[in-house]
């Protein structure tokens, strides 16, 4: 019974498949003919599948990546790269000295269309405050053939000729609207003359010398000073000569002695002998016992306050002759 049931069995529970499949089933136990055979679907499956490449860049590409984020290369690329190229080629345009001639030309051209234009170009030069003389001599020292384009014009260099000219203290230059070069003077007043060996010139408070004099008699409302170096100290001579006011018009000048020191001049032949040192002091001192006892209306030659704890006064020879006449009767007792 048993050995029945181990038969009965495994056909009792065979599956029923169609008989083509059973035939493919029966088929696949046999071993198929060489170049012949059944493709499994999941063979593929089964297959390795290929190395995927790694994303990271390589070390030569890194060290280049990061070489191109230097601020130094990045700069040298937007900057230096146009520059080396624009210069490469400007370089490579120029080589040749036709263009460059040409080149040269045409901006010429477009330089004088633009400073020739009407509204550019100076047409005539005004002088205010200076007087006809001295606007002759800035005219002559500033040739300029007008109409003139004003690109052509060095403003600063004319000015500094103008104020080279002796009697211009100084001066400014400009362009004014409607083509006017416009020159200003500020004219040096003349304070005193100095007298020397070549003739007579006007001097201003500084000691710059502003104009010649032919005679004396054609500024007789200026002090005179007379001496070498004189004009190196015109503002202590000044000084001297308002100390000397209450002299009025017996004053006739000041005389410098030895370019160290001063001589007060008056008429009768009178002189006042000043120190070295404060002069105006010692002038004020004379001028101080003249007024008390009128000594220089006395026979008074010469007033030396050159050493001030010893004044000496040198009289004329009309007084001293008195003096000793005086002096000899008063001893006979008469």
């Amino acid at each position: 019974m048993q050995s029945l049931k181990r038969v009965l069995l495994p056909v009792r529970f065979r599956p029923q498949l169609p008989a083509g499949q059973d035939a493919a089933f029966e088929a696949a136990g046999r071993v198929p003919p060489t170049g012949t055979g059944m493709r499994l679907e999941g063979l593929s499956r089964l297959k390795q599948s290929p190395k995927k490449s790694d994303p990271a860049p390589s070390r030569l590409s890194y060290r280049m990546q990061r070489w191109m984020l230097t601020p130094g290369i990045r700069l040298g690329m937007r900057i230096g790269v146009p520059f080396c190229l624009v210069f490469a080629l400007g370089s490579g345009f120029l080589a040749s000295e036709k263009r460059r001639d040409a080149l040269n030309a045409f901006v010429a051209d477009v330089r004088a269309s633009i400073q020739e234009r009407p509204e550019f170009m100076v047409k005539l030069m005004a002088i205010d405050g200076a007087g006809t003389n001295l606007a002759e001599d800035i005219r002559e020292v500033v040739p300029l053939d007008f109409p003139v384009s004003s690109f052509d014009l060095d403003v600063e260099q004319i000015r500094q000729v103008i104020i080279g000219l002796d009697p211009v203290k100084s001066a400014t230059v400009r362009i004014r609207p409607g083509g006017v070069l416009q020159v200003d003077v500020v004219e040096r007043q003349p304070a005193v003359t100095w007298r020397t060996r070549g003739g007579l010139e006007m001097l201003d408070e500084t000691g710059a010398h502003v104009d010649d004099l032919a005679r004396r008699a054609e500024r007789p409302d200026l002090p005179l000073i007379v001496g070498e170096g004189a004009d190196k100290h015109v503002a202590e001579a000044l000084r001297l000569i308002r100390a000397a006011r209450p002299l009025g018009e017996r004053m006739r000048g000041l005389v410098r002695i030895g370019e160290r020191r001063w001589d007060v001049v008056l008429d009768r032949g009178q002189r006042i002998l000043l120190p070295t040192e404060r002069p105006v002091q010692a002038l004020e001192r004379v001028l101080a016992v003249n007024e008390v006892q009128e000594l220089l209306e006395r026979g008074v030659a010469d007033i030396d306050m050159r050493l001030g704890a010893r004044p000496t006064i040198k009289m004329t020879e009309a007084a001293a002759t008195e003096w000793w006449r005086v002096r000899s009767t008063s001893g006979n007792g008469q």
